[in-house]
């Protein structure tokens, strides 16, 4: 389990990582990749009870994790090669033709640590809350874990899996939301003005947590009170205050690198402004 130095410290090289994925293959995600680096960089080195050596995807005794912002692979790849699910060297084949590391999170290759094709936005709360339903009947102790986008919580299909979590009292489902107020055509706020998400999750009757999603501390409190929450019979909901592009000056808190990826000038520049801690792929 990773202390919170060690957190800052693996970060730094997931965000080096996620700007060189995208910049090699020309395509990807970073904006919103770099906003969740530090929320997915502890959940996976400290707070999610996982294995890469006993990792089976039918997911028995295990954590879950689902990414329902399933465009945010280059996170997410980047996370799991760090823990060990597969080698590190192959995030260099990120959106390759032939590659396992897709635009989006695909089983039918057999990456390990993915347990749920993902990508239709709105979908993955639904297989999280299956899934975290599957474990109570299973009598399991495990917690499912999901991530959304603020943007993506335009979707209905967010809010019909939040009323079926409250009504079946999954307090073992703890979704966390990626709160950086950016979409792909501009502000969360211009687009569908989704008004304020934590009073929504609450008046939906799921526990709601506030927390600063670029401080280790604050994210791990966070999680912490989550964690704690099971055994009330709510499912908890984290809203991640965070900055879209975190990490790289260029980039931070714009729309314009939703889905834009950095020429290999642009690439040196931000790896000036990130530390290599873990060694480049």
């Amino acid at each position: 389990m990773a202390n919170v130095e060690e957190l800052k410290r693996i970060s730094s090289q997931v965000r080096r990582d996620i700007v060189r994925m995208v910049a090699l293959s020309q395509s990807g995600h970073p904006g919103g990749s770099l906003s969740s680096a530090d929320i997915l960089t502890a959940l996976y080195f400290n707070v999610m009870k996982q294995d890469p050596a006993t990792w089976t995807r039918d997911g028995k005794g295990q954590d879950m994790f689902i990414l329902s912002a399933g465009h945010l692979t280059p996170v997410y790849y980047s996370v799991l090669g760090r823990a060990g699910y597969f080698p590190v060297s192959e995030l260099a084949t990120f959106r390759q033709y032939g590659s396992r590391l897709q635009g989006h999170p695909s089983i039918r290759k057999g990456l390990p640590g993915i347990f749920q094709a993902s990508g239709s936005l709105g979908q993955g709360l639904s297989a999280a809350a299956g899934l975290a339903l599957g474990k109570k009947l299973d009598g399991e102790d495990n917690f499912v874990y999901t991530l959304c986008g603020d943007g993506e919580s335009e979707e209905g299909q967010i809010w019909e899996a939040g009323m079926f979590a409250v009504y079946h009292k999954l307090d073992n489902l703890i979704a966390f939301t990626d709160w950086n107020g950016q979409q792909i055509d501009g502000t969360v706020a211009s687009v569908a003005g989704e008004g304020d998400l934590e009073e929504k999750w609450k008046a939906f009757g799921w526990n709601v947590i506030i927390a600063d999603g670029h401080c280790m501390k604050d994210i791990l409190r966070a999680f912490g009170e989550a964690k704690a929450n099971k055994g009330t019979g709510k499912p908890t909901m984290i809203l991640f205050r965070t900055d879209m592009g975190h990490g790289v000056d260029f980039m931070a808190g714009t729309c314009k690198w939703h889905g834009k990826a950095p020429s290999m000038e642009q690439c040196e520049q931000a790896m000036t402004q990130l530390e290599e801690t873990l060694g480049d792929f």
